[in-house]
């Protein structure tokens, strides 16, 4: 498999998150906190897993990360910008511009070819990576004309990280990368992130209920009833080549 060869983006910097909650039908009987006064902070570049079960909060806190959703209270700070405080149509731009996202079903387009796939995810941004090489990083030039359909999983979810890389964004999120995928294949994806987040400084960040996978992360944050259970720094990172599950 080749690997990306594109101009280098300065680091987006740290991110700051600080007694976030997102709490559903405040104040009434039903009330759900899924996210309950949530504080950690992350270094530029690092590859970070947040672990926990269904129902935890891990998703609803990555749809936040990504400007999908915002908080009920706290903050998300990013290089000094408070997201948090952001317009709709500010939110609209830090997706296109700052955002990566793969998700656990692909989410491709199905009437497109896979570079098209790629090419329309590059034509939101303002500084893309040319479409081709993108999917030539992840081993699929040869595939760039088939469409979804005529593509393996492990295939579609290889397209699906063209299609992040293709935006040249700053931060890389994966919502469950693996979950669709065998073991062989998955560990080929999970390289593949590695790589993006050590060679590019991108910040990459991996949710799953796999414990597995946060063998190979460089921090892992555990995420139970909408608390962070556990923040540690992992001094010794598996290869992701040898995770197996």
């Amino acid at each position: 498999m080749s690997y990306l060869r594109c101009k280098y983006n300065p680091p987006m910097g740290k991110i700051v998150i600080s007694h976030l909650s997102k709490i559903y039908n405040q104040g009434l009987p039903n009330e759900v906190r899924a996210l309950d006064d949530v504080s950690f902070e992350l270094e530029e570049g690092e590859l970070v897993v947040i672990l926990g079960p269904s129902g935890a909060g891990k998703s609803t806190l990555l749809n936040i990360l990504g400007g999908m959703d915002t908080a009920t209270s706290g903050s998300y700070i990013i290089s000094g910008r408070d997201v948090g405080k952001f317009k709709t149509n500010e939110l609209t731009d830090f997706r296109r511009k700052d955002i990566g996202f793969v998700f656990q079903f692909y989410n491709l387009v199905p009437n497109l070819t896979a570079l098209e796939n790629v090419s329309l995810a590059a034509s939101v941004s303002n500084d893309p990576i040319d479409p081709s090489k993108a999917l030539e990083a992840v081993g699929l030039s040869a595939r760039a004309h088939n469409f979804p359909s005529q593509l393996s999983g492990g295939e579609q979810q290889r397209t699906a990280i063209a299609r992040a890389v293709a935006k040249n964004p700053e931060l890389l999120l994966a919502d469950e990368p693996t979950g669709a995928l065998d073991s062989k294949t998955g560990a080929e994806i999970l390289s593949l992130l590695h790589h993006l987040s050590k060679a590019y400084k991108k910040t990459v960040i991996m949710v799953t209920h796999n414990a597995q996978i946060a063998l190979m992360a460089e921090r892992v944050i555990r995420i139970a009833d909408g608390h962070i259970a556990e923040n540690k720094i992992n001094e010794n990172p598996a290869d992701p080549k040898d995770i197996h599950w």
